[in-house]
């Protein structure tokens, strides 16, 4: 539901003069979906909707399409010609000094930067500045409501399920069989969800040996055999309305024990990851502001101090949405310098991992802080060991 008055009241907490959304042929997704666009045509001319500080909003559409807002309040402006468009944002910003947009500074945050330069720039030459809408993005894309925090509870139930039907299906095949492969523990898995009502964009990441060390391995069909390494990466939410994703990440090996070389690499990433579970904690409970980079450094200090640094190639985690990768803060001080503070009522992965030639360890779970700033971490029981796979009947 569209609620202005909520709006309105974040952009003046923001210090703002008001929220400048724009969209080009379904070029904005993120304005999209906070002004409740469905998931019909997308139109073919440039809009504009300007939410004031105070006072009623402003639309800024074609001549030939002047609905393209019609389920928003406020007045509405009519452009045909590109001087009149021109003409048309000037009016609408007019008096203003400090606007949101879907904007990064020398994009240094893609997952926000939705608007095109000459758009921004255009914005500024009306002598306005243009300041990043992140943290308005957040609020009204990012965080969850109860039932999503339900919904995602219930597909955790069958993610963390998912592990265990994963490693018997493995111990039984290389007990009766010798062997099984990538692509049947991925079937599987699939099956898994499917039998729980989940859905996916993508089929889960199982990773033998060598191709564990490669953070975004397409399963194949390598063959899994007893001594061998296995990483198993999910994700999957209810197939519902506005259901939002849970994303684990574990890792076994197929044998009744494990070698020091797996286990003491696996020391350290859990290390990692609950150091930067425990940032989260403590700035909560104290009630400070955390912003995403800062919990990345948590967890990349543990494994640069181990000596591993260079071997953590990707960010610590995402933001967790009705998308695998939302539209919230990041934990990320490598790929992004990821500024978007950390809010009540969103979830993020934690994921730190190592990747060496041989094989590559992650640990992956779920962080969400509700409304009342408690910290949830939504995995099951956090693995603390990598898993003997023929240990499981």
């Amino acid at each position: 539901m569209f609620d202005l008055a909520a709006i309105q009241s974040a952009v003046r907490e923001s210090q703002l003069d008001g929220w400048l959304l724009y969209d080009f042929r379904g070029s904005n997704i993120l304005a999209r979906r906070i002004l409740q666009f469905g998931d019909g045509p997308v139109g073919s001319r440039r809009w504009m909707y300007f939410i004031p500080a105070h006072g009623e909003p402003v639309k800024l559409v074609h001549r030939i399409e002047t609905g393209a807002l019609d389920h928003l309040p406020g007045d509405k402006q009519i452009y045909l010609k590109w001087q009149e468009f021109e003409a048309g944002v000037a009016s609408l910003i007019a008096g203003r000094s400090r606007v949101a947009m879907e904007y990064s500074p020398r994009n240094g945050n893609p997952y926000i930067s939705r608007v095109d330069a000459g758009t921004v720039e255009l914005v500024t030459s009306n002598g306005c500045e243009v300041v990043p809408s992140g943290d308005l993005i957040q609020l009204f894309e990012a965080v969850w409501d109860d039932d999503q925090w339900a919904m995602h509870l219930e597909a955790g139930q069958h993610t963390d399920s998912a592990f265990a039907k994963a490693w018997r299906f493995i111990a039984g095949e290389v007990r009766t069989r010798g062997e099984t492969t990538e692509g049947a523990v991925r079937d599987v898995i699939m099956d898994h969800f499917a039998q729980h009502g989940l859905t996916t964009y993508h089929p889960p990441i199982v990773g033998v040996n060598a191709h564990s060390g490669d953070p975004h391995y397409e399963t194949g069909a390598a063959p899994i055999r007893e001594g061998d390494f296995v990483l198993v990466d999910l994700w999957a939410k209810l197939d519902r309305p506005r259901a939002v994703y849970s994303d684990l990440t574990r890792v076994g090996f197929v044998g009744t024990s494990v070698p020091v070389q797996y286990e003491s690499i696996f020391k350290i990433v859990a290390a990692a990851r609950d150091a930067a579970i425990q940032l989260v904690r403590d700035r909560f409970a104290a009630g400070q502001k955390l912003q995403g980079y800062e919990v990345d450094d948590a967890a990349r200090g543990v494994i640069e101090l181990a000596g591993y640094g260079p071997y953590f190639v990707h960010r610590t985690g995402h933001s967790i949405g009705q998308e695998t990768h939302g539209n919230g803060a990041n934990i990320d001080n490598l790929e992004t310098h990821e500024t978007r503070l950390i809010l009540p009522g969103c979830c993020f992965s934690i994921e730190p991992g190592i990747y060496l030639p041989e094989f590559g360890i992650r640990s992956e779970v779920d962080v969400y802080v509700d409304r009342q700033r408690q910290v949830h971490v939504t995995a099951g029981e956090l693995q603390t060991s990598v898993i003997p796979i023929l240990s499981y009947e």
